[in-house]
């Protein structure tokens, strides 16, 4: 027993004396217990508030302008397929005291029509600049090396929130000669880092009267409530209440400087994730599949086979046998269909009780990415798939 004992790291010092008076089963117990203890599995990961939940009201806006590019190395629109680039350069050059003729064909190929979009962030302010996409919408080759002009921003509501302009940093590159062109990654669109000043500030009210709402990521009442518990252990009973499965109403202090501090602690706040709704989600243009841990399969027989199509054509020519006879050479197409069916055999799935059985026992079916689309939305029907079936 006392090998034991020091074989498990015993951290105390127990005199002799005492040591003699413990019975042997007292002892017994005690090594048991300290066994089991070490082998104890270990409590998953907490998440924070903050991972996994939002303050309702603290949100982003979607902000839309329309914009030239200029100075594009004859890689712009071409004004006969895009009118409104010629349009818009009309408009523009007449505000800017330049006056074009009525009816004059302007062949620019320098200039780009864009649309240009921007998230303006929560608590926003006039003066500070964010980041702006630009995207060709005419029949542009390459806005590489182009400088968008002074683009308003709008929102949703009309009013303009913004004001874009620079030079445009595209990711790819690409090159033409003699009929031949090479391209890498997209030239049609680009970004420019902290292009738009914010003109006008969006007011964000994200409490009334101290009640502030979280509103979490996903729908599961097992979350809400693990989110309370966390919240009142946190900050005291009746700190936290959840409404339904996703929105959790909290009691906060009054005073606009606290209610920072307040939330600050709040999204600190350590929450156990239960565990996650089974779900299958099917690739069906990549024949990808991916399952989470809470997948298991009852047990089933599964028989499949590949059944292919396979489409030959030849063409044969045919020629006169005697020359001046009047004939011609004959051009015929020989086509051919053939279809192969390969035999199946039944496969008996086991009953699972986690992701690694599950993997197994389908890597056992030997059956390719297609097929186990099928094999899964079957297994689905037959009742033997223990999750939810997403096809997207």
């Amino acid at each position: 027993m006392h090998a034991l004992l020091v074989g498990l790291s015993l951290r105390c010092v127990i005199p002799s004396a005492v040591w003699r008076r413990v019975p042997a089963c007292a002892a017994a117990c005690l090594a048991a217990l300290l066994l089991a203890s070490s082998f104890a599995p270990e409590v998953r990961a907490a998440e924070r508030i903050k991972d996994i939940a939002s303050i309702q009201g603290v949100r982003a806006n979607q902000l839309v302008g329309y914009g030239l590019v200029v100075g594009l190395d004859g890689s712009g629109d071409q004004v006969r397929q895009s009118p409104f680039t010629q349009q818009s350069l009309t408009n523009m050059l007449s505000q800017l005291g330049v006056t074009v003729p009525q009816g004059t064909n302007m062949q620019i190929k320098n200039v780009a029509a864009v649309m240009v979009t921007a998230r303006l962030p929560a608590f926003a302010r006039p003066g500070q600049s964010m980041d702006v996409v630009v995207s060709s919408m005419g029949n542009a080759k390459s806005l590489r090396g182009g400088t968008l002009l002074m683009t308003p921003l709008k929102g949703a509501d009309g009013q303009v929130y913004a004001i874009a302009q620079g030079n445009l940093l595209v990711g790819g590159a690409g090159a033409q000669a003699g009929g031949s062109s090479v391209q890498v990654n997209q030239l049609n669109g680009g970004i420019i880092s902290n292009g738009a000043i914010i003109e006008r500030a969006v007011p964000t009210a994200f409490t009334q009267d101290g009640r502030i709402h979280l509103e979490l990521n996903t729908t599961d009442f097992g979350l809400t409530q693990n989110v309370v518990a966390a919240l009142d252990k946190e900050f005291g009973p009746g700190t936290a209440v959840a409404l339904d499965g996703r929105v959790v109403a909290l009691r906060g202090p009054l005073d606009l400087t606290e209610q920072t501090r307040f939330l600050s602690r709040v999204e600190q706040v350590q929450v156990n994730l239960p565990p996650a709704r089974a779900k299958v989600i099917i690739n069906a243009r990549t024949g990808s599949v991916v399952m989470n841990r809470t997948v298991t399969i009852e047990e089933a027989a599964i028989a499949y086979g590949n059944l292919s199509v396979v489409i030959s054509s030849q063409q044969q020519v045919s020629q006169p046998t005697t020359p001046f006879g009047g004939g011609r050479t004959v051009v015929s197409e020989n086509t051919q269909i053939e279809m192969r069916s390969d035999s199946g055999t039944i496969h008996r799935l086991r009953t699972s009780a986690n992701l690694a059985d599950v993997v197994k026992a389908l890597n056992a079916l030997g059956a390719t990415p297609q097929d186990l689309l099928s094999i899964l939305q079957t297994l689905k029907s037959a009742g033997a798939l223990r999750a939810d079936l997403e096809i997207i």
